[in-house]
């Protein structure tokens, strides 16, 4: 190989590295930013795990014949 081919060959691997580094750093990005996104979404789901365990223990404490809140037999 003569020198220019090699130089040609070296510039050439040297602008692919800078483009396939500039990709790495948008690729982190948006992995940075999905995890973000996964953890909020997480947390909001344990919310709503613990909300629907709350509200099943309220029911569990109700006996099975109650009336519903809405009927007052007192107004009748």
């Amino acid at each position: 190989m003569t020198m220019p081919d090699l130089e040609q060959r070296l510039t050439r691997l040297e602008e692919l590295n800078f483009f396939q580094e500039q990709r790495l750093k948008e690729l982190d990005a948006a992995l940075t930013a999905q995890q973000s996104q996964l953890d909020t979404v997480e947390k909001e789901l344990a919310d709503a795990l613990a909300v629907i365990r709350l509200l099943r223990e309220k029911l569990s404490e109700q006996p099975d014949n109650s009336l519903p809140p809405h009927f007052m037999p007192e107004r009748y």
